[in-house]
């Protein structure tokens, strides 16, 4: 999207062309824009469309709020989901962050979350798109007056005074992602800099950063989302007793430690611990471990396993009916005989894909179960169960007792 695109859509003719374009669907378009051609300018007809379908992407990322805001193609992909941004501006805001300096500001995801949460904030970026459309965003959705927009360098911007700096340092460009931090833009080590020159900072990195890269001074967090991990932050000036965090959202569970050394390893129990992408990316398995008792099944692979079930948002929990040696033929028989045709596949380090497994099985029936395979220093195993929570555990339980007595 070109910066002249968007001013049109944001007089009453582009405002109405745009309620009118929220719900269309793929083929409508044709006959659609034919219409709206003969009563509207071609070009604007064609900025809505455009900007109708970004839109219709970002509800993944925004919700309801995407139809009220403006997008670039970048802007969606890049942008912070709303559920992230809002996380971290709570964070900032209870660190008594009340001005802030958002560089890299991109289309505004987190510039809104700030806002929402009461904080003032300096939104920057080079793009002059991407500026326009974090204005149009704010006025949209009635926070312009705790937002300024700065269509700048942001080495040329002087924090003084304000309480934060964060720093989305762009990892893309239109060769794809960038691996090398010092190629980022701005340098992962200009960024580092910069959320040290206010109370308190913050920077986002790629979730796969080394845990050696995070410097000394540096709270490194992850966040997942329903499980996937979106992101990681280096923040400064927090005063954490802990190097690491994980949070997961949507419930906003906070995990801290990094100090522990890694569990030991043992047979398989009765439940299998699968921990959060976060936690495990944030290395506080051990963590996990300590709280539901728990035991390794490899070294090397981020399985948990334990004889009790222990309730912990941190690690999805397995009650296992079957460890044994993997044999796709013994399986693809276990499955016929229970009459299983709806199979989830999880595994960890082992070459194997779920969907190639899921051919060679060709499941069928009524029945359901969850296969895990992992390698372990015993072999590759295969483990059949189903996904339990500690309630249903002490259920049956109890409901054993009750039958033994």
């Amino acid at each position: 999207m070109e910066t002249e695109n968007l001013q049109p859509l944001l007089t009453p003719e582009g405002q109405s062309l745009l309620a009118e374009l929220r719900e269309f669907a793929p083929e409508e378009e044709l006959a659609l824009a034919t219409r709206l051609r003969r009563e509207h300018p071609a070009e604007l007809v064609s900025a809505a469309f455009g900007q109708a379908r970004l839109r219709q992407r970002a509800r993944a990322k925004f919700g309801p709020d995407a139809d009220l805001m403006y997008f670039t193609p970048n802007g969606v992909e890049q942008s912070t989901r709303r559920s992230v941004a809002e996380w971290r501006a709570r964070r900032f805001a209870g660190l008594g962050v009340r001005r802030l300096a958002d560089l890299c500001c991109g289309i505004g995801g987190d510039v809104l979350a700030l806002a929402r949460a009461g904080i003032e904030v300096l939104a920057v970026d080079r793009d002059p798109a991407a500026c326009a459309a974090t204005a149009a965003n704010a006025a949209a959705l009635g926070l312009s007056d705790l937002v300024e927009v700065r269509c700048a360098d942001v080495a040329d911007i002087d924090v003084t005074g304000y309480d934060a700096v964060f720093t989305d340092p762009a990892r893309r460009t239109s060769r794809g992602r960038v691996f090398d931090p010092e190629a980022y833009a701005p340098p992962l080590s200009w960024a580092i800099e910069a959320g040290r020159r206010t109370p308190v900072g913050a920077l986002k990195v790629a979730p796969g950063i080394p845990h050696e890269a995070v410097p000394a001074d540096a709270e490194a967090e992850w966040v997942s989302d329903h499980g996937d991990v979106k992101e990681a932050v280096l923040w400064f000036g927090t005063g954490a007793g802990h190097p690491h965090r994980a949070t997961l959202l949507p419930h906003g569970t906070t995990l801290t430690g990094g100090d522990l050394p890694d569990p030991p390893a043992g047979p398989v129990g009765r439940y299998l611990y699968e921990p959060d992408g976060a936690v495990i990316r944030a290395h506080l398995v051990a963590e996990v471990a300590g709280q539901v008792g728990g035991r390794l099944i490899d070294p090397k692979i981020a399985y948990l396993t334990s004889d009790r079930l222990v309730a912990t948002p941190y690690a999805h929990a397995y009650e296992l009916t079957d460890v044994l040696p993997f044999h796709i033929k013994k399986l693809k028989a276990l499955l016929r005989e229970r009459a299983v045709g709806t199979v989830v596949i999880k595994k960890r380090g082992m070459a194997i894909t779920p969907e190639e497994l899921r051919r060679q099985l060709k499941p069928s029936g009524p029945n359901s179960v969850t296969v895990i395979l992992s390698r372990t220093d015993r072999g590759p195993l295969m483990m059949l169960g189903r996904p339990v929570t500690a309630g249903t555990a002490a259920d049956q339980v109890a409901a054993d007792q009750a039958g033994g007595a």
